[in-house]
């Protein structure tokens, strides 16, 4: 993982890959952004805790 970001608004969280992709995750709550930032294998987190575990949309890379 390159970056995480999250919005407590909306309860979102966007996961950016080394592969360059970004993925937002819906309905996350904050105390799992905790946990995975918390973590000493954010990979292992994200994978058994985040990815398949909430709805999710692939973001589109922006033109420049």
């Amino acid at each position: 993982m390159e970056a995480v970001c999250y919005d407590e608004t909306m309860s979102n969280l966007e996961v950016i890959f080394n592969s360059g992709k970004t993925y937002r995750y819906f309905e996350v709550p904050q105390t799992v952004c905790l946990e995975l930032m918390e973590s000493d294998s954010k990979e292992s987190y994200i994978l058994s805790e985040v990815i398949e575990c909430f709805p999710y949309e692939q973001v589109k890379k922006r033109r420049r």
